[in-house]
């Protein structure tokens, strides 16, 4: 029997940190509990994610199985959250930390991780910051097992939100043991992550058969800063998903678009996380734009999430003021759009098959899928983020990004598609079997070699896409030696001179092309129903966001995909989905428009220092225009936060023309009567 919630989450949550040293002291001293839940109240939040017990391992309610912070000045500071939330119909979940509990890694040194590399899982003793625990210890999984069934026996929470799952690349004794049993090399970095991630998921599982046995329908979420493209099975532990990606916290604007477009896929209900920090999670006293958190807010709801902010609260216990009012206009825009969003599905004819699920490594998005993301985005062409799990006749055309080998269940998948009028875009490396030939009738043969010149360059020109350029363009990363057998090249790799090395150079960067020498082969060919680049184009263009990159993929798109479901006239920083409700029988078109900028040039990120994008004071645009094609003809088209009817046409091949005079920010239309 499935024991998971099916409840559905709500739509404007908070996320409240309580990280806090025994050496503060009045902890939640001057917490007010009218106050508390009416500063949530006027910024129309409708969810809190509360704490159980933080990162420094203090608890904050009167514990049997852990501590309470011995600072505490309200013994069940809790309790009291939990009581005026419910009170006020304000859901709470409950937050436990796992691998970062400062208390046990001092009363119990043997449970750290050893990581195999000196990274910032395994600090020193005299570093400040968190030391990690390995779930391989069964003493403390018990441990956080009992206080979840604790905290779940005694207060009335809709679910437990476990914090910090992570693959700390743990060398522990044992871990050593159990990369011995399993056949595990400790010295292989891939083996090491096996079996971290074996340890993990043996505490989901084990704590989410419990939990489940005794609470049916408990919400149950393990957080790990990142939703792993590894297919269904991954979340089976999980009730729900919580997308943590903060865009100013080094997650950047482009990363919760891929991860959102993943998560949709799954059939479980998700929200993302943002912040209402400057910069990232522990950050007291920072800000962000109320212009920023509209568009974030406005983002996740396009794509079919929830809404989270994270905040933190003072050790005191009192609510930030300031904090809720630049939350307050985010969230009355999403209240005023619930019922349009409730069941929306976007129309998506593009996937994205995702490279991180050939080739995980645990931490983020892979570069290619990201890449790929970015570019479709800019382009305005709404996507899904699949796995081979994946059902690929959904799709009219999916794109295998830079380096995804086949094997021959998977090659023969994508034969059958691409029979049954299935389009294919492949980069680089993808596409090929475990010998390097095309598995996928590419009009192609591989040979098994690089080009021998990095960079080199392309030469496309206008008939590929109208923004190209007529002479080469350098392209700075390495392609494929491939030879054309039957397919039409739409661009050529020239040579630059010669490579750049101490023997010879010249200029300052690379050596320019060589007009006098012959072409070294296809960059761009479209066979049948398979367009290829024959570099690893889309991470390359995560890399240097050179638009002629973008603008390659938006000539193959445009022969392959002529007719699409939408378009529209927005600059590439625009976003736009297509959203449909069934039971409504309607669309819903989503415009967004708030481009971040590079505004902070150094901030620390304990790697060294990272740019950090931000959104202020977004200006109006317009006129903007969208041309959809959809089922039937609407019988209204009107804004959702207005209800004023928004103006449009029919075309003469069928397609309906909306028009806004201006957009800030998002707008969100609705095509009654287009199902």
């Amino acid at each position: 029997m499935d024991t998971r919630p099916n409840k559905p989450l709500r739509y404007r949550q908070i996320h409240l940190d309580f990280h806090t040293s025994e050496h503060i002291p009045g902890i939640g001293a001057a917490f007010d509990p009218e106050a508390f839940v009416q500063t949530f109240k006027a910024a129309h939040v409708d969810s809190v994610t509360i704490f159980a017990k933080c990162h420094h391992g203090w608890s904050y309610y009167p514990t049997e199985v852990g501590a309470p912070h011995p600072q505490l000045a309200r013994p069940d500071l809790l309790g009291e959250m939990v009581t005026a939330l419910n009170a006020a119909d304000i859901e709470c979940p409950i937050y436990i930390s796992v691998q970062w509990d400062e208390r046990n890694a001092r009363i119990h040194p043997e449970w750290r991780a050893r990581s195999a590399t000196e990274n910032r899982f395994d600090p020193s003793q005299l570093t400040a910051g968190w030391h990690t625990l390995c779930l391989n210890h069964q003493a403390y999984r018990a441990e956080l097992l009992e206080q979840a069934r604790e905290v779940a026996r005694r207060y009335e929470t809709p679910g437990i939100f476990f914090d910090i799952v992570l693959t700390p690349d743990c060398v522990c004794a044992e871990c050593l043991a159990s990369m011995e049993e399993h056949g595990l090399d400790p010295e292989n970095p891939a083996d090491r992550l096996a079996n971290d991630e074996w340890v993990n998921e043996r505490f989901r599982r084990e704590t989410t058969e419990a939990l489940r046995a005794e609470f049916p329908g408990l919400r149950i979420f393990y957080n790990c800063g990142h939703i792993h493209k590894q297919g269904p099975k991954r979340f089976a532990t999980y009730s729900h998903l919580e997308l943590e990606s903060l865009p100013t916290g080094g997650w950047g604007y482009d990363h919760f678009p891929s991860s959102a477009r993943y998560a949709a896929t799954l059939g479980l209900d998700f929200v993302a996380h943002t912040g209402k920090f400057h910069t990232s999670w522990g950050e007291f006293g920072g800000f962000k734009h109320p212009d920023a958190l509209e568009y974030e807010a406005a983002q996740m709801v396009a794509l079919g999430s929830k809404c989270l902010v994270g905040d933190q609260l003072h050790p005191n216990g009192a609510i930030n003021p300031d904090t809720y009012a630049s939350i307050g206009p985010a969230y009355a825009r999403v209240e005023k759009l619930e019922p349009f969003l409730e069941g929306a599905r976007q129309v998506s004819e593009v996937a994205i098959l995702s490279a991180e699920y050939f080739h995980p490594v645990g931490a983020r998005n892979n570069d290619s899928d990201d890449g790929a993301a970015q570019m479709l985005l800019e382009l305005k062409v709404p996507f899904d983020v699949i796995d081979p799990s994946a059902e690929f006749s959904t799709y009219r055309l999916i794109i295998l990004p830079d380096d995804i080998a086949l094997d021959a269940d998977l090659a023969a998948r994508f034969r059958r598609y691409v029979d049954g009028g299935g389009k294919l875009i492949l980069s680089g490396t993808s596409g090929q079997d475990a010998a390097g030939a095309f598995a996928v009738p590419a009009g192609l043969t591989a040979t098994g070699s690089t080009v021998a010149f990095t960079p080199s360059y392309m030469l496309a020109g206008t008939a590929l896409d109208p923004a190209m350029t007529t002479t080469p363009f350098v392209v700075y990363g390495t392609a494929q030696q491939v030879e054309a057998a039957g397919a039409e090249v739409l661009a050529q790799i020239v040579r630059p001179y010669f490579n750049r090395s101490y023997k010879h150079f010249s200029s300052h960067a690379h050596t320019p092309d060589d007009p006098d020498a012959p072409p070294l082969g296809p960059a761009v060919t479209l066979a049948g129903n398979v367009g290829y680049i024959a570099y690893p184009i889309f991470a390359i263009y995560h890399a240097m966001g050179q638009p002629l990159y973008k603008y390659v993929l938006r000539g193959l798109l445009a022969r392959m995909l002529p007719e699409r479901a939408l378009e529209t006239d927005l600059p590439s920083a625009g976003r736009a989905t297509l959203v449909r409700q069934d039971a409504q029988g309607r669309h819903v078109l989503h415009l967004l428009y708030g481009p971040p900028q590079v505004r902070g040039k150094g901030v620390p990120n304990g790697d060294g220092v990272r740019v950090m994008e931000m959104i202020e004071d977004i200006p109006a645009i317009g006129p903007v225009t969208a041309t959809l094609r959809l089922p039937r003809r609407p019988s209204r088209v009107f804004d959702a936060l207005t209800n004023a009817d928004v103006a449009w046409h029919e075309l003469s091949d069928g397609r309906i023309a909306v028009s806004l005079p201006g957009l800030h920010i998002h707008s969100a239309i609705v095509l009654d009567g287009s199902l």
